[in-house]
């Protein structure tokens, strides 16, 4: 993990002085998790995780209908051309062959992980089920709940309207370092560059950018790269540093938090993987392991 708390192992008191800063903070930040209707990681572990330490007030589920995949389809050919989205075909269906079933067995091994160690969810947290977090009944919702902050865990760029409404922001954990990996799959891209040290997550506020917001920190792990898949390795970044997470979140909350200055380094967006890339990377890591 990158990031180290400025305070140790206690926050400062955001509600009350006292001690015991857990409950205090629980009561005073309100949170909202949005996700993606089957990312049980988030919807199941997340949502476990941020009730531990903060006021859960609700949950956005994302179930995306035809015309976003379609929409999100066109947007890709636009970006990398016909042939080149044929080689993120063919990752997609080599990745489902050959990857998706012991991939599924890690989270489903990490979200057991996850339910012992994080109490089950009040039963009365409302639900809402949307195609989009950008649609009337989702701002509606999230604006009434009136959270601190919302943590979103979705494919969609939020618009303002929606990602102003809390009060200390909208945040990402974004799987990629940025700037220098911004967009979609920034783990899998880092790695077909052999840009080992920026294979990690960024913990950044949402603006009207792609990934350009505020960045409060970067995590990263003992990754293996012969026996881990990328798709493991962007979880893990996130669910390994949990602990990490959480402290941050809270600095954030309390107005404490450093953002991390970016105007020297490089910056550029990243999309979907391709399979003559994944092929050079297991190449060069196991090159690497002789």
């Amino acid at each position: 993990m990158l990031y180290d708390g400025p305070w140790g192992d206690r926050p400062p008191d955001l509600c009350y002085e006292g001690n015991f800063w857990a409950d205090s903070i629980r009561q005073c930040m309100k949170t909202v998790l949005i996700c993606h209707k089957g990312a049980n990681l988030s919807k199941e572990g997340m949502s476990r995780w941020l009730a531990s330490f903060s006021d859960l007030v609700g949950i956005v589920v994302l179930e995306e209908n035809r015309s976003r995949v379609i929409k999100r389809i066109k947007r890709e050919i636009r970006r990398v051309g016909v042939f080149r989205f044929l080689d993120v075909l063919a990752f997609r269906i080599y990745y489902r062959l050959w990857l998706a079933a012991k991939d599924g067995a890690w989270e489903q091994q990490k979200l057991s992980e996850l339910c012992q160690t994080y109490d089950d969810l009040p039963e009365n947290i409302p639900l809402l089920h949307s195609n989009s977090p950008n649609s009337r009944e989702a701002e509606e919702f999230i604006s009434t709940l009136s959270p601190d902050i919302v943590v979103a865990r979705c494919k969609t760029l939020l618009k303002p309207s929606v990602f102003s409404i809390p009060k200390s922001g909208t945040l990402v954990m974004h799987p990629g370092i940025c700037p220098e990996y911004r967009n979609a799959h920034g783990c899998f891209w880092a790695l077909v560059n052999r840009d080992l040290d920026k294979v990690g997550m960024t913990l950044l506020r949402i603006d009207s950018g792609v990934d350009t917001g505020p960045i409060y920190g970067h995590f990263t792990y003992e990754f293996d790269e012969l026996k881990e898949s990328h798709i493991v390795i962007q979880n893990r970044v996130v669910f390994d540093n949990l602990d990490g997470l959480k402290m941050k979140i809270i600095e954030i909350h309390s107005g404490s938090a450093n953002i991390i200055p970016v105007g020297e380094r490089s910056s550029a967006m990243w999309g979907q993987p391709w399979l003559t890339k994944y092929v050079k990377w297991k190449q060069s890591a196991r090159r690497k392991q002789k």
